[in-house]
Protein backbone atom coordinates (compact mmCIF):
# COMPACT_ATOMS: atom_id res chain seq x y z
CA UNK A 1 0.00 0.00 0.00
CA UNK A 2 1.52 3.49 -1.07
CA UNK A 3 1.96 6.19 1.61
CA UNK A 4 -0.50 8.48 -0.60
CA UNK A 5 -3.38 5.71 -0.58
CA UNK A 6 -5.99 5.66 2.30
CA UNK A 7 -6.86 2.21 3.81
CA UNK A 8 -10.53 1.64 3.75
CA UNK A 9 -12.43 0.52 6.18
CA UNK A 10 -12.01 -3.20 5.89
CA UNK A 11 -8.65 -2.84 5.98
CA UNK A 12 -8.32 -0.52 8.75
CA UNK A 13 -10.60 -3.22 11.40
CA UNK A 14 -7.90 -5.55 10.58
CA UNK A 15 -4.81 -3.41 10.73
CA UNK A 16 -5.33 0.01 12.27
CA UNK A 17 -2.98 0.82 15.37
CA UNK A 18 -1.42 -3.02 14.98
CA UNK A 19 2.08 -3.78 13.53
CA UNK A 20 3.89 -7.44 14.43
CA UNK A 21 5.19 -7.21 17.51
CA UNK A 22 9.05 -5.77 17.82
CA UNK A 23 9.72 -8.39 20.38
CA UNK A 24 8.89 -11.54 18.89
CA UNK A 25 7.64 -11.24 15.51
CA UNK A 26 3.83 -12.23 16.54
CA UNK A 27 1.66 -11.13 14.45
CA UNK A 28 -1.64 -10.80 16.27
CA UNK A 29 -1.44 -8.45 18.71
CA UNK A 30 0.02 -9.85 22.12
CA UNK A 31 -2.03 -9.58 25.55
CA UNK A 32 0.54 -7.49 27.95
CA UNK A 33 -0.68 -9.18 31.07
CA UNK A 34 1.34 -7.12 33.58
CA UNK A 35 0.58 -3.98 35.64
CA UNK A 36 3.52 -2.28 35.26
CA UNK A 37 6.35 -1.25 32.77
CA UNK A 38 10.26 -0.76 33.49
CA UNK A 39 11.04 2.48 33.01
CA UNK A 40 14.48 3.17 30.73
CA UNK A 41 16.40 5.61 33.19
CA UNK A 42 15.12 8.35 35.54
CA UNK A 43 14.70 11.03 33.44
CA UNK A 44 12.47 8.57 31.29
CA UNK A 45 10.49 8.14 34.09
CA UNK A 46 9.83 11.83 35.21
CA UNK A 47 8.86 12.55 31.68
CA UNK A 48 6.37 10.04 31.87
CA UNK A 49 4.58 11.41 34.91
CA UNK A 50 5.01 15.04 34.05
CA UNK A 51 3.04 13.73 30.37
CA UNK A 52 6.38 15.49 28.23
CA UNK A 53 6.59 11.90 26.51
CA UNK A 54 4.24 9.41 25.73
CA UNK A 55 4.67 5.57 26.90
CA UNK A 56 3.30 3.24 29.72
CA UNK A 57 3.98 3.68 33.45
CA UNK A 58 0.58 1.56 34.88
CA UNK A 59 -1.94 -0.77 33.41
CA UNK A 60 -4.73 1.36 35.19
CA UNK A 61 -3.58 4.53 32.56
CA UNK A 62 -2.31 2.68 29.87
CA UNK A 63 -0.91 -0.84 27.95
CA UNK A 64 -0.36 -1.70 24.82
CA UNK A 65 -2.81 -4.29 24.11
CA UNK A 66 -5.51 -1.18 24.92
CA UNK A 67 -3.59 0.94 22.75
CA UNK A 68 -3.62 -0.97 19.60
CA UNK A 69 -7.44 -1.16 20.71
CA UNK A 70 -7.88 2.91 21.02
CA UNK A 71 -6.26 3.47 17.96
CA UNK A 72 -8.09 0.94 15.81
CA UNK A 73 -11.70 2.43 17.11
CA UNK A 74 -10.40 6.34 16.49
CA UNK A 75 -9.35 5.30 13.15
CA UNK A 76 -12.65 3.55 12.41
CA UNK A 77 -14.63 6.43 13.53
CA UNK A 78 -11.98 9.18 11.77
CA UNK A 79 -10.87 10.62 15.31
CA UNK A 80 -7.96 12.10 16.76
CA UNK A 81 -7.64 9.83 19.30
CA UNK A 82 -9.17 7.13 21.39
CA UNK A 83 -9.53 5.48 25.30
CA UNK A 84 -10.72 2.15 26.38
CA UNK A 85 -12.35 1.89 29.26
CA UNK A 86 -13.79 -0.80 31.52
CA UNK A 87 -17.34 -0.39 30.18
CA UNK A 88 -19.94 1.69 28.39
CA UNK A 89 -21.13 3.02 31.56
CA UNK A 90 -17.45 4.16 32.66
CA UNK A 91 -16.84 5.80 29.20
CA UNK A 92 -20.14 7.88 29.97
CA UNK A 93 -18.96 8.50 33.17
CA UNK A 94 -15.68 9.66 32.59
CA UNK A 95 -16.92 11.60 29.48
CA UNK A 96 -19.12 13.88 32.60
CA UNK A 97 -16.26 14.08 34.86
CA UNK A 98 -14.02 15.56 32.32
CA UNK A 99 -16.61 17.85 31.33
CA UNK A 100 -19.02 18.77 34.27
CA UNK A 101 -19.12 20.48 37.86
CA UNK A 102 -21.67 20.60 40.37
CA UNK A 103 -24.17 22.38 39.15
CA UNK A 104 -23.81 22.06 35.79
CA UNK A 105 -26.58 20.46 33.27
CA UNK A 106 -26.73 18.09 30.10
CA UNK A 107 -28.98 17.36 27.34
CA UNK A 108 -29.63 14.11 27.13
CA UNK A 109 -32.54 12.01 24.60
CA UNK A 110 -35.20 10.72 26.66
CA UNK A 111 -35.17 7.24 24.10
CA UNK A 112 -31.89 5.83 25.61
CA UNK A 113 -30.73 2.30 27.35
CA UNK A 114 -32.60 1.90 29.95
CA UNK A 115 -29.10 1.58 32.20
CA UNK A 116 -28.06 5.19 30.56
CA UNK A 117 -31.32 7.07 31.78
CA UNK A 118 -30.60 5.15 35.17
CA UNK A 119 -27.39 6.32 35.12
CA UNK A 120 -27.84 10.15 34.22
CA UNK A 121 -30.93 10.14 36.42
CA UNK A 122 -29.75 8.87 39.53
CA UNK A 123 -25.59 7.89 39.70
CA UNK A 124 -25.11 11.91 38.31
CA UNK A 125 -27.15 13.68 40.80
CA UNK A 126 -24.92 12.27 43.33
CA UNK A 127 -22.01 14.63 41.91
CA UNK A 128 -24.54 17.19 41.31
CA UNK A 129 -25.01 17.02 37.58
CA UNK A 130 -28.42 17.40 35.94
CA UNK A 131 -29.75 15.73 32.85
CA UNK A 132 -32.57 17.72 31.51
CA UNK A 133 -34.71 15.61 28.74
CA UNK A 134 -35.63 16.54 25.11
CA UNK A 135 -36.88 14.00 22.15
CA UNK A 136 -34.45 12.97 19.88
CA UNK A 137 -37.03 12.97 17.09
CA UNK A 138 -37.34 16.58 17.58
CA UNK A 139 -34.31 18.67 17.29
CA UNK A 140 -36.05 21.57 18.80
CA UNK A 141 -36.89 20.29 21.92
CA UNK A 142 -32.92 20.03 22.53
CA UNK A 143 -33.14 23.82 21.93
CA UNK A 144 -35.78 24.39 24.05
CA UNK A 145 -34.06 22.26 27.05
CA UNK A 146 -30.82 24.87 26.90
CA UNK A 147 -30.30 26.55 30.07
CA UNK A 148 -26.82 29.08 30.68
CA UNK A 149 -25.76 25.62 32.83
CA UNK A 150 -26.12 23.61 29.56
CA UNK A 151 -22.45 21.53 28.86
CA UNK A 152 -23.29 19.16 26.81
CA UNK A 153 -25.36 17.64 24.59
CA UNK A 154 -26.07 13.09 24.34
CA UNK A 155 -27.56 11.03 22.25
CA UNK A 156 -27.38 7.42 20.11
CA UNK A 157 -27.06 7.90 16.96
CA UNK A 158 -29.88 4.51 16.78
CA UNK A 159 -31.55 4.62 20.13
CA UNK A 160 -31.58 1.41 22.21
CA UNK A 161 -34.28 -0.25 22.40
CA UNK A 162 -36.88 1.88 19.80
CA UNK A 163 -34.40 1.76 16.72
CA UNK A 164 -35.24 5.54 16.24
CA UNK A 165 -32.49 6.84 13.54
CA UNK A 166 -31.37 10.31 15.40
CA UNK A 167 -30.87 13.37 12.97
CA UNK A 168 -27.52 13.89 13.95
CA UNK A 169 -26.82 16.70 12.04
CA UNK A 170 -29.89 18.80 13.17
CA UNK A 171 -29.73 18.25 16.63
CA UNK A 172 -25.23 19.26 16.26
CA UNK A 173 -26.41 22.53 14.99
CA UNK A 174 -28.20 23.01 18.12
CA UNK A 175 -24.97 22.04 19.80
CA UNK A 176 -23.08 24.48 17.46
CA UNK A 177 -24.98 26.95 18.15
CA UNK A 178 -25.25 26.77 22.16
CA UNK A 179 -21.45 26.32 21.86
CA UNK A 180 -21.62 23.11 23.90
CA UNK A 181 -19.78 19.52 22.79
CA UNK A 182 -22.34 17.13 20.95
CA UNK A 183 -22.02 13.58 22.24
CA UNK A 184 -23.10 10.79 20.17
CA UNK A 185 -23.16 7.08 21.75
CA UNK A 186 -22.75 5.29 18.39
CA UNK A 187 -23.30 1.46 19.86
CA UNK A 188 -25.85 0.02 17.75
CA UNK A 189 -24.57 1.44 14.62
CA UNK A 190 -20.91 1.16 15.10
CA UNK A 191 -19.03 2.99 12.49
CA UNK A 192 -19.27 0.30 9.74
CA UNK A 193 -22.77 1.97 9.40
CA UNK A 194 -22.65 5.29 10.24
CA UNK A 195 -19.79 8.31 11.57
CA UNK A 196 -21.21 10.09 13.60
CA UNK A 197 -17.84 12.64 12.78
CA UNK A 198 -19.24 13.31 9.72
CA UNK A 199 -22.57 14.76 10.90
CA UNK A 200 -21.10 16.92 13.71
CA UNK A 201 -20.31 14.67 16.45
CA UNK A 202 -17.41 16.20 19.03
CA UNK A 203 -17.15 13.47 20.83
CA UNK A 204 -18.61 9.49 20.57
CA UNK A 205 -18.94 6.62 23.12
CA UNK A 206 -19.23 2.89 22.41
CA UNK A 207 -20.04 0.02 24.45
CA UNK A 208 -17.06 -2.67 23.24
CA UNK A 209 -19.49 -5.22 24.44
CA UNK A 210 -21.87 -4.83 21.78
CA UNK A 211 -21.28 -5.23 17.90
CA UNK A 212 -17.57 -4.24 17.84
CA UNK A 213 -16.89 -7.41 20.22
CA UNK A 214 -19.34 -8.88 18.72
CA UNK A 215 -19.15 -12.38 20.16
CA UNK A 216 -20.43 -11.86 24.00
CA UNK A 217 -17.34 -12.74 25.63
CA UNK A 218 -15.92 -9.42 27.18
CA UNK A 219 -17.05 -6.03 28.40
CA UNK A 220 -15.73 -2.87 27.71
CA UNK A 221 -16.36 0.88 26.43
CA UNK A 222 -14.85 3.38 24.53
CA UNK A 223 -14.30 7.09 24.08
CA UNK A 224 -13.02 8.92 20.88
CA UNK A 225 -12.46 12.35 20.64
CA UNK A 226 -13.27 13.78 17.43
CA UNK A 227 -10.64 16.73 17.36
CA UNK A 228 -13.81 19.29 16.46
CA UNK A 229 -13.88 21.63 19.78
CA UNK A 230 -12.48 24.34 20.78
CA UNK A 231 -12.16 23.47 24.52
CA UNK A 232 -10.41 27.20 24.87
CA UNK A 233 -13.00 29.13 23.17
CA UNK A 234 -15.36 30.33 25.87
CA UNK A 235 -13.81 28.83 29.35
CA UNK A 236 -16.57 26.86 30.15
CA UNK A 237 -14.54 23.75 30.34
CA UNK A 238 -11.73 24.66 33.20
CA UNK A 239 -10.32 20.73 33.10
CA UNK A 240 -9.20 21.78 29.52
CA UNK A 241 -8.96 25.40 29.22
CA UNK A 242 -7.07 25.83 32.92
CA UNK A 243 -3.70 25.52 34.34
CA UNK A 244 -3.98 21.47 35.57
CA UNK A 245 -2.89 21.55 38.96
CA UNK A 246 -1.97 18.09 38.57
CA UNK A 247 0.45 18.13 35.97
CA UNK A 248 2.14 21.65 37.27
CA UNK A 249 -0.33 23.80 35.86
CA UNK A 250 -0.24 22.74 32.29
CA UNK A 251 -2.99 23.81 29.93
CA UNK A 252 -4.47 20.87 28.22
CA UNK A 253 -6.18 22.04 25.53
CA UNK A 254 -3.08 24.50 24.77
CA UNK A 255 -0.69 21.66 24.84
CA UNK A 256 -2.00 18.86 23.35
CA UNK A 257 -4.40 20.27 20.57
CA UNK A 258 -7.17 18.17 18.75
CA UNK A 259 -6.74 15.41 21.18
CA UNK A 260 -6.85 16.95 24.57
CA UNK A 261 -10.53 15.69 25.60
CA UNK A 262 -9.18 11.75 25.05
CA UNK A 263 -5.72 13.01 27.08
CA UNK A 264 -8.21 14.40 29.93
CA UNK A 265 -9.79 11.66 30.30
CA UNK A 266 -6.79 9.23 30.40
CA UNK A 267 -4.41 11.39 32.35
CA UNK A 268 -7.50 12.63 34.97
CA UNK A 269 -10.54 10.55 34.90
CA UNK A 270 -9.34 6.97 34.17
CA UNK A 271 -6.30 7.34 36.19
CA UNK A 272 -8.21 8.67 39.50
CA UNK A 273 -11.68 7.10 38.81
CA UNK A 274 -9.94 4.00 37.70
CA UNK A 275 -12.45 1.42 35.13
CA UNK A 276 -9.72 0.21 33.59
CA UNK A 277 -10.05 -2.68 30.73
CA UNK A 278 -8.07 -5.69 31.04
CA UNK A 279 -5.63 -6.47 28.48
CA UNK A 280 -7.42 -9.66 27.96
CA UNK A 281 -10.41 -8.22 26.91
CA UNK A 282 -9.33 -5.34 25.11
CA UNK A 283 -7.54 -8.30 22.99
CA UNK A 284 -10.84 -10.13 22.68
CA UNK A 285 -12.69 -7.06 21.70
CA UNK A 286 -9.20 -6.20 18.88
CA UNK A 287 -10.46 -9.70 17.33
CA UNK A 288 -14.00 -9.26 17.40
CA UNK A 289 -13.44 -5.99 15.20
CA UNK A 290 -11.43 -7.40 12.44
CA UNK A 291 -14.59 -9.30 11.05
CA UNK A 292 -16.84 -5.76 11.93
CA UNK A 293 -17.36 -5.07 8.02
CA UNK A 294 -18.92 -8.83 7.73
CA UNK A 295 -20.64 -9.15 10.42
CA UNK A 296 -22.30 -5.94 11.00
CA UNK A 297 -24.02 -6.60 6.97
CA UNK A 298 -25.28 -9.99 8.35
CA UNK A 299 -26.94 -8.80 11.23
CA UNK A 300 -28.45 -6.16 9.23
CA UNK A 301 -29.71 -8.42 6.45
CA UNK A 302 -31.04 -10.75 8.80
CA UNK A 303 -32.77 -8.20 10.89
CA UNK A 304 -34.56 -7.26 7.48
CA UNK A 305 -35.65 -10.36 6.77
CA UNK A 306 -37.16 -11.45 10.65
CA UNK A 307 -38.82 -7.80 10.66
CA UNK A 308 -40.93 -8.27 7.62
CA UNK A 309 -41.76 -11.95 8.14
CA UNK A 310 -42.91 -10.26 11.83
CA UNK A 311 -44.74 -7.19 10.35
CA UNK A 312 -47.12 -10.12 8.47
CA UNK A 313 -48.18 -11.70 11.59
CA UNK A 314 -51.29 -11.73 13.19
CA UNK A 315 -50.42 -11.72 16.93
CA UNK A 316 -47.97 -8.96 16.09
CA UNK A 317 -49.58 -4.93 16.80
CA UNK A 318 -46.29 -2.84 15.13
CA UNK A 319 -42.78 -3.84 14.28
CA UNK A 320 -40.67 -0.94 14.61
CA UNK A 321 -37.67 -1.05 12.38
CA UNK A 322 -36.23 1.78 10.15
CA UNK A 323 -35.39 -0.93 7.46
CA UNK A 324 -39.07 -1.47 6.83
CA UNK A 325 -40.05 1.03 3.75
CA UNK A 326 -43.08 3.05 5.91
CA UNK A 327 -41.35 3.03 8.49
CA UNK A 328 -40.87 6.76 10.13
CA UNK A 329 -37.19 6.25 10.02
CA UNK A 330 -36.91 4.83 7.18
CA UNK A 331 -36.07 7.80 5.11
CA UNK A 332 -33.08 9.06 7.88
CA UNK A 333 -32.31 4.99 7.58
CA UNK A 334 -31.29 5.53 3.98
CA UNK A 335 -29.58 9.22 4.22
CA UNK A 336 -27.78 8.37 7.91
CA UNK A 337 -27.22 4.45 7.38
CA UNK A 338 -28.04 3.53 3.69
CA UNK A 339 -25.22 0.03 4.54
CA UNK A 340 -28.46 -1.09 6.50
CA UNK A 341 -30.81 0.08 9.87
CA UNK A 342 -28.82 -1.82 11.95
CA UNK A 343 -29.72 -5.64 14.03
CA UNK A 344 -31.28 -4.35 17.10
CA UNK A 345 -35.54 -3.44 16.66
CA UNK A 346 -38.61 -3.33 18.51
CA UNK A 347 -42.41 -4.87 18.12
CA UNK A 348 -44.99 -5.20 19.96
CA UNK A 349 -47.53 -7.64 20.69
CA UNK A 350 -51.36 -7.36 20.85
CA UNK A 351 -51.45 -9.27 23.90
CA UNK A 352 -48.94 -6.76 25.91
CA UNK A 353 -47.01 -7.68 28.97
CA UNK A 354 -48.14 -10.93 29.59
CA UNK A 355 -47.73 -11.90 26.08
CA UNK A 356 -44.46 -10.42 26.27
CA UNK A 357 -43.14 -12.79 28.77
CA UNK A 358 -44.55 -16.04 27.48
CA UNK A 359 -43.03 -14.89 24.23
CA UNK A 360 -39.63 -15.31 25.59
CA UNK A 361 -40.20 -18.15 27.85
CA UNK A 362 -40.60 -20.23 24.98
CA UNK A 363 -37.93 -19.33 22.45
CA UNK A 364 -35.34 -22.08 21.87
CA UNK A 365 -33.11 -20.76 19.49
CA UNK A 366 -32.71 -16.78 20.89
CA UNK A 367 -31.64 -16.18 24.21
CA UNK A 368 -33.23 -14.37 26.73
CA UNK A 369 -30.90 -12.28 28.09
CA UNK A 370 -29.92 -8.60 28.73
CA UNK A 371 -27.48 -7.82 25.97
CA UNK A 372 -27.15 -6.86 21.94
CA UNK A 373 -24.44 -6.94 19.91
CA UNK A 374 -24.07 -10.69 19.72
CA UNK A 375 -23.04 -13.51 16.74
CA UNK A 376 -26.42 -15.00 19.02
CA UNK A 377 -29.99 -14.04 18.43
CA UNK A 378 -31.02 -12.20 21.32
CA UNK A 379 -34.23 -11.53 23.19
CA UNK A 380 -35.80 -9.03 26.06
CA UNK A 381 -38.91 -8.23 27.15
CA UNK A 382 -37.37 -4.38 28.75
CA UNK A 383 -40.38 -3.74 30.40
CA UNK A 384 -39.58 -6.34 32.84
CA UNK A 385 -35.81 -6.26 33.01
CA UNK A 386 -33.89 -3.64 31.54
CA UNK A 387 -36.18 -0.83 31.91
CA UNK A 388 -37.92 -2.12 35.09
CA UNK A 389 -36.34 0.40 37.42
CA UNK A 390 -38.18 3.21 35.26
CA UNK A 391 -42.01 4.68 35.81
CA UNK A 392 -44.22 3.28 33.52
CA UNK A 393 -44.35 6.80 31.75
CA UNK A 394 -41.09 6.57 31.25
CA UNK A 395 -40.41 3.26 29.86
CA UNK A 396 -43.68 4.13 27.06
CA UNK A 397 -41.29 7.79 26.67
CA UNK A 398 -37.68 5.47 26.05
CA UNK A 399 -39.42 2.76 23.85
CA UNK A 400 -39.91 0.03 26.41
CA UNK A 401 -43.79 0.11 26.49
CA UNK A 402 -45.54 -3.14 28.58
CA UNK A 403 -45.58 -5.11 25.12
CA UNK A 404 -42.58 -4.33 23.31
CA UNK A 405 -39.95 -7.27 22.46
CA UNK A 406 -36.59 -6.15 21.31
CA UNK A 407 -34.46 -8.41 19.41
CA UNK A 408 -31.03 -8.05 18.43
CA UNK A 409 -30.66 -10.40 15.79
CA UNK A 410 -27.68 -12.83 15.27
CA UNK A 411 -25.81 -14.24 11.89
CA UNK A 412 -27.76 -17.63 12.34
CA UNK A 413 -29.47 -19.20 9.07
CA UNK A 414 -32.61 -16.54 9.30
CA UNK A 415 -34.99 -19.32 8.68
CA UNK A 416 -34.05 -20.57 11.45
CA UNK A 417 -34.79 -17.40 13.77
CA UNK A 418 -38.36 -17.06 11.62
CA UNK A 419 -38.78 -20.89 12.61
CA UNK A 420 -38.19 -20.01 16.51
CA UNK A 421 -39.95 -16.85 16.80
CA UNK A 422 -43.12 -18.93 14.58
CA UNK A 423 -43.09 -21.72 17.53
CA UNK A 424 -42.83 -19.14 20.46
CA UNK A 425 -45.50 -16.92 19.56
CA UNK A 426 -47.75 -20.03 18.71
CA UNK A 427 -46.70 -21.39 22.41
CA UNK A 428 -47.75 -17.95 23.72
Amino acid sequence: MTAERKPGFDTLAIHAGAQPDSATGARATPIYQTTSFVFDNVEHAAALFNLETFGNIYTRIMNPTQAVLEERVAALEGGTAGLAVASGHAAQALVFHTLLAPGDEFIAARQLYGGSINQFTHAFKKCGWEVRWADTTDAESFRAALTPKTKAIFVESIANPGGIITDLEAVAAVAKQAGVPFIVDNTLATPYLMRPIEYGADIIVHSLTKFLGGHGNSIGGAIVDCGTFDWLKSGRYPTLSAPCASYHGITLAETFGNFAFAIACRVLGLRDLGPAISPFNAFLILTGIETLPLRMQRHCDNALAVATWLSGHDQIAWVNYAGLPGNEFHEAAKRYSPKGAGAVFTFGLKGGYEAGIALVSNVKLFSHLANIGDTRSLIIHPASTTHRQLTDEQRIRAGAGPEVVRLSVGLESVEDLIADLDQALAAA
